[in-house]
């Protein structure tokens, strides 16, 4: 899930990593206000300064230090590539899909001159605000915002604690049920999913593994860990393969995308290469436990898994603060064959509750790829946008979500999740308990009834 990744914090900013051109570059210094998310940056003198604004605040969120011609670069270590084009412009980060638009102004809003307002009543406002002109799913959760607005400013007063308007907070959010929406105060954090899933920890995906590498891996040769042991392979007795990927963040110690891109490679050029996509019998793609990252990471595997490009989504964000039916231009994300070693044979993909965020964007760069591909398990979690991280004048903060990924049919998986086209179990205490996995049985014998070896 990408709010509890290191790279968290700037996904307000997210968009898809992308190299300074060479040669003369018009300056991107000035007064820029994003379409959407509710962002105005500054940039000058070689630093980045992200605002972060609604109708009744201003308040400074991260900045980023100039590392290059048109890079800037965050404590965290995340890159940022901001282009000019006059009046206009975009911003994209390291590890993300598609880029954000800019509009230079003139200025910084008013707001942002004045002193910040502070108190708990300034907290509720931004929090509630925050949420008003950016979140896009209200309608769809059947919540009316204005009436929780209604039911809980009155518990709040000058006098309110930390600990109770962390409470008030917490409430506020809590019936919609979505994993990507925290109230975040130091080391505590109130985040929830959808109900009858559990949330990734690494706690129960180390469970699960070893669940799974006794029952269902036990006759299996070359079985490895890479990337930090967040990626899996094995060869399987039948002839199939087995990937398990329980993430797209954590591959490497250096947080920054190119050392993750880097890791992610090296294994997949083990994983596909000394002849064995040639006589794989099928493969079984295993996202049943996966907190999510880089939504960028998952496109890059997608295109180890075709031979011909293809849409995987387009994405769009809301970016009219008082009509939530309005939003920016979709951008589309391709899949592209990669360079390096291919499979292009069957895939059973596996995926339940516990695939979140950028494990659900895979599995929707997935659904259109050319060749024999089955899902298999329980629906996905059903969050899919890159997390607004919102400060608010007490110190805390406030992570919501701002956009939607979109099949080339316009529909989106926000609440539902991705579906499975066969239905199974997804380790349940009846699975544990009889040492079942029917999910990973049912994609074997899918697989085997393809039959043949795929190139």
């Amino acid at each position: 899930m990408r709010i509890v990744t290191a790279t968290a914090a700037v996904l307000a900013l997210a968009g898809q990593a992308a190299p300074a051109a060479a040669g003369h570059q018009p300056t991107t210094d000035g007064i820029w206000r994003m379409d959407g998310y509710g962002t105005v940056l500054a940039i000058r003198n070689g630093t980045l300064q992200e605002y972060q604004t609604t109708a009744v605040s201003c308040l400074e969120g991260d900045a980023a230090r100039r590392t290059g011609p048109s890079t800037y670069t965050l404590p965290d270590g995340t890159v940022l590539t901001v282009r000019n084009r006059g009046d206009r412009g975009s911003v994209r980060v390291a590890g993300s899909v598609g880029d954000r638009n800019l509009r230079r102004i003139p200025e910084l809003p008013d707001a942002c001159a004045s002193p910040a307002p502070k108190g708990p009543l300034a907290s509720f406002d931004v929090f509630w605000q925050s949420f008003e002109e950016n979140y896009p799913f209200f309608a769809a959760k059947g919540i009316d915002w204005h009436a929780v607005r209604d039911r809980y400013r009155p518990r709040v007063h000058a006098g309110t604690t930390k600990d109770e308007l962390y409470d008030v907070f917490s409430e506020m959010v809590r019936p919609l049920h979505d994993a990507h929406v925290a109230v975040q105060d130091g080391d505590r954090l109130f985040a929830q999913g959808r109900p009858g899933t559990v949330m990734p920890t690494e706690g129960w995906d180390s469970e699960v593994k070893k669940f799974i590498v006794a029952r269902d891996l036990k006759n299996a040769r070359n079985l490895q860990d890479f990337a930090n042991g967040r990626i899996t392979y094995a060869d399987l007795p039948g002839g199939q393969g087995y990937l398990r990927i329980s993430g797209f963040s954590g591959y490497t110690g250096d947080g920054g995308y190119a050392a993750q891109l880097a890791e992610l490679d090296t294994a997949l050029d083990t994983v596909f290469g000394q002849g064995r996509t040639r006589s794989l019998k099928g493969l079984i793609i295993d996202l049943r436990i996966n907190g999510g990252g880089s939504d960028a990471l998952g496109l890059h595997i997608a295109g180890r898994l075709t031979d011909i490009p293809y849409l995987a989504y387009s994405k769009r964000a809301r970016n009219d603060p008082a009509d939530p039916t309005r939003h920016t231009r979709p951008q589309p994300a391709y899949v592209t064959p990669a360079h390096g070693p291919r499979y292009t044979g069957p895939l059973a993909v596996l995926t339940g509750g516990s695939t979140v965020s950028a494990g659900e964007t895979f599995t929707q760069a997935l659904m259109d790829r050319p060749g024999k591909t089955v899902r298999i398990g329980q629906p996905t979690q059903g969050v899919f946008s890159d997390v607004m991280s919102r400060k608010l004048p007490d110190g805390m903060s406030a992570w919501l979500p701002n956009e939607e990924f979109l099949t080339r049919s316009g529909r989106t998986f926000d609440g539902t999740g991705i579906a499975p086209h066969l239905t199974a179990p997804v380790f349940t205490k009846e699975e544990f308990g009889k040492k079942r996995d029917s999910a990973f049985d049912t994609a074997l014998n899918i697989l085997r009834t393809y039959g043949g070896a795929a190139g």
